[in-house]
C-alpha cells in the first residue's frame, strides 16, 4: 500500500506541475495583452475626435468636423485601434505560441497563424457545406467572421487552443528526425506540417463541440451578470488576490475578451467580452451611455491605482525613519507616480506584500469594494491595461460624464486615499512593521531594485560603471538561480522574472535579494522574481551576459 508521505509528495508535485503551467500561460499572455495600450490609446483618441455629437458639445466641428484634414487623421487612429481590437483572437494564437515555446520560438509564431487559418477554414466550410450559415439555421452570436473567413464565435478562446497545442508541438517535433528520404522536411520544418494536420482535425472536433461550449459560456457570463453587485465585489477581490501568484491575467482574460463578460448588440452586431463591449461603444457613434454592466470588470481600478495605493505609499513615508525619510520618499513617490500614471501597482503592493501580508490581504478587500462602489454607482469608465490617469483621461474624462459618470470616481478616490493612509499608517505602527525606512540599523531602505537605487543616488555616471553594475546585477541573478545549467526557461511579465529551473534546491534567495529582488515567489520548479517595471530590460541584459560568459 501507498504511504501517506508518498501520496502526499505525489499531490504536491501535481499542483506544482500545474502552478508552472499556469504561471507560463500567464506569462505567454502578456505579449497581446501588451498591445491593448497602444490600440485603446489609437481607439480611445480618434473614436472620440471624430465623434460628431462630442465636437458639436464643444464646438470643434468647424475645425475637425467631417471633411478636414483633422477628421481624417483621427479617423485612421480610430481604425488602426479597431483592426488590433478586430484580430485579439490571431494575435492570441502567435502570443501564447511565441510565448510557451521553449526553443524555435519563430517557427512557432508562424505556425500558429498557419494552424489558425486552417482551423477556421476548415470549420467555415464544414458550416457551408451543412448549409449552417444560411440565415436563422444557427443561434444568434454564433457564427463570427473570423480573418474574412465565416466561422463560428471562438474569440480569443480559438487563438488560445491553437497557441497552446502548435506551442507543445512545437516543443515536441522541433528536432525530430525523418528517414532520409524525406529529411528535408525534418526539425523546424516539420513543425508547421503538423501543425496543419493537427489542426485540420481540431477544426473539423471544434465544429461539433464548440457550440455547446459556447453554450455553456454563455450560460456562466448570465450567471456572473446575475451575481450583481456582490459577483462585482468578488471579481474585483479574486483578481487582486492572484497578483502574487502571476495567475491574474488567466482570470480577467474570460471577463474582457469572452462571453463570460457579457454581449451587447452594437450598431446591429452582437459583440463579446467587457472590454470588446466597451470599445465597439466607443467607436460607435449611436451610444450615448457606456454599458456599466461592462465596465464593471474594469471601472474598480481607477480608485486603486490612482489614489488608494498612493495613499499607502504615503502612509509607508510617513512611518519611516526621520533618518531614512529622504531616501524611502524617493522611491515611494517614483512607485506612486507608476501607480497613478501607469497604473503599475506591483512594486507598492509588493513592498507591503513580503513585509506585512495582512495589509495586502486588506488592500484585495477594498479592491473588490471598489470595483463593487464603481458598479453601484453606475461609473462606465473602461481601460486597456492600467487603469492609470492616462486612461481615465481618454475613457472617462474625454468621452464626457454623460456617457461614463467618471467624475463620481472623484470622491471614491479620495476617501480611499484617506482610508489608505490612514488605515495603513495605524496597522505599520501598531504591529511595528518593517515597512521601508523602519528596516534595522545598516539595511538598505530599498523599493525596487539595488540598480534603480543606485541610478537615483548618483544621477549620471560613466558607461563603465553602468556596464560593470549591469554585469553584477546580471551576476548575481544567475547565481541566484542556480546557474546557466538549472535555468530551462527563462521569460518576464510587466515587473517579475518567470523562470522554471530543474532544482529549485538551487535557488538562493539571499542572492536575488542582493541583486535587487523585491520578492521571489516559489512553487515547485517555478520562480517568480520580484523587480519592477524594468524587469524587462533586467531580463535582456540577464540573457546577454548568459550569452557573453558561456
Amino acid at each position: 500500500m501507498t504511504s501517506q508521505p508518498h501520496q502526499t509528495l505525489k499531490k504536491e508535485k501535481r499542483s506544482s506541475a500545474a502552478f508552472g503551467v499556469l504561471q507560463r500561460v500567464g506569462r505567454a499572455f502578456m505579449l497581446p495583452i501588451a498591445l491593448l495600450p497602444i490600440a485603446g490609446l489609437l481607439l480611445g483618441v480618434g473614436a472620440s475626435l471624430t465623434n460628431v455629437t462630442m465636437l458639436e458639445e464643444y464646438n470643434l466641428l468647424g475645425l475637425m468636423g467631417p471633411g478636414t484634414v483633422l477628421y481624417t487623421v483621427f479617423s485612421v487612429l480610430a481604425s488602426v485601434g479597431t483592426v488590433i481590437f478586430d484580430n485579439l483572437p490571431i494575435l492570441f494564437a502567435m502570443g501564447v505560441a511565441l510565448g510557451m515555446a521553449e526553443q524555435e520560438k519563430a517557427t512557432a509564431t508562424l505556425s500558429a497563424a498557419i494552424a489558425f487559418f486552417v482551423m477556421h477554414k476548415t470549420i467555415g466550410t464544414l458550416l457551408a457545406l451543412t448549409g449552417r450559415l444560411e440565415a436563422g439555421v444557427m443561434q444568434e452570436g454564433t457564427i463570427a467572421n473570423v480573418v474574412g473567413i465565416e466561422s463560428l464565435q471562438m474569440g480569443v478562446f480559438g487563438g488560445i487552443i491553437v497557441g497552446l497545442g502548435v506551442a507543445w508541438l512545437n516543443n515536441r517535433f522541433y528536432k525530430i528526425r525523418l528517414p532520409s528520404v524525406i529529411s528535408f522536411f525534418g526539425g523546424t520544418r516539420f513543425v508547421p506540417i503538423i501543425s496543419t494536420t493537427a489542426y485540420l482535425l481540431v477544426g473539423v472536433l471544434m465544429f461539433f463541440v464548440w457550440p455547446y461550449i459556447q453554450t455553456g459560456i454563455y450560460a456562466l457570463g448570465d450567471l456572473v451578470l446575475k451575481s450583481g453587485y456582490a459577483g462585482t465585489f468578488i471579481y474585483g477581490f479574486t483578481e487582486r488576490i492572484l497578483i502574487p501568484f502571476g495567475l491574474h491575467h488567466v482570470f480577467y482574460l474570460p471577463f474582457w475578451q469572452t462571453g463570460v463578460g457579457g454581449s451587447a448588440l452594437i450598431d446591429g452586431a452582437m459583440v463579446y467580452g467587457a472590454q470588446n463591449i466597451f470599445f465597439a461603444e466607443l467607436a460607435s457613434p449611436n451610444v450615448a451611455r457606456f454599458s456599466v454592466e461592462a465596465c464593471r470588470f474594469m471601472s474598480g481600478k481607477f480608485p486603486l491605482m490612482i489614489f488608494g495605493l498612493p495613499g499607502a505609499a504615503l502612509a509607508i513615508y510617513s512611518c519611516a525613519d526621520k533618518s531614512k525619510r529622504k531616501t524611502a520618499g524617493g522611491l515611494l513617490l517614483s512607485a506612486a507616480l507608476t501607480s497613478v500614471l501607469t497604473g503599475i501597482t506591483e512594486p507598492i503592493e509588493f513592498t507591503f506584500l513580503f513585509v506585512a501580508p495582512l495589509l495586502y490581504v486588506i488592500h484585495s478587500i477594498f479592491a473588490g469594494l471598489a470595483y463593487m462602489l464603481m458598479h453601484l454607482l453606475d461609473v462606465a469608465v473602461g481601460m486597456t491595461f492600467s487603469g492609470g490617469v492616462i486612461d481615465l483621461f481618454l475613457f472617462g474624462v474625454l468621452q464626457g460624464n454623460a456617457r461614463t459618470h467618471w467624475v463620481r470616481i472623484i470622491p471614491v478616490g479620495i476617501a480611499y486615499f484617506v482610508i489608505y493612509f490612514v488605515l495603513f499608517r495605524f496597522l505599520i505602527r501598531k504591529r511595528n512593521y518593517l515597512t521601508p525606512g523602519r528596516e534595522a540599523a545598516g539595511e538598505e531602505t530599498k523599493l525596487y531594485t539595488r540598480a534603480d537605487y543606485d541610478q537615483k543616488r548618483k544621477g549620471s555616471s560613466n558607461n563603465t560603471n553602468a556596464s560593470e553594475d549591469k554585469h553584477r546585477v546580471s551576476r548575481l541573478i544567475l547565481e541566484g538561480l542556480g546557474g546557466r545549467d538549472n535555468i530551462t526557461n527563462l521569460d518576464c511579465c510587466a515587473t517579475r522574472l518567470r523562470v522554471t529551473v530543474v532544482s529549485e534546491s538551487l535557488v538562493n534567495d539571499a542572492k536575488l535579494r542582493e541583486s535587487g529582488a523585491a520578492g521571489i515567489i516559489r512553487r515547485g520548479n517555478g520562480v517568480q522574481v520580484v523587480y519592477g517595471p524594468q524587469v524587462s530590460v533586467i531580463k535582456s541584459e540577464l540573457e546577454d551576459y548568459m550569452r557573453d560568459h558561456k
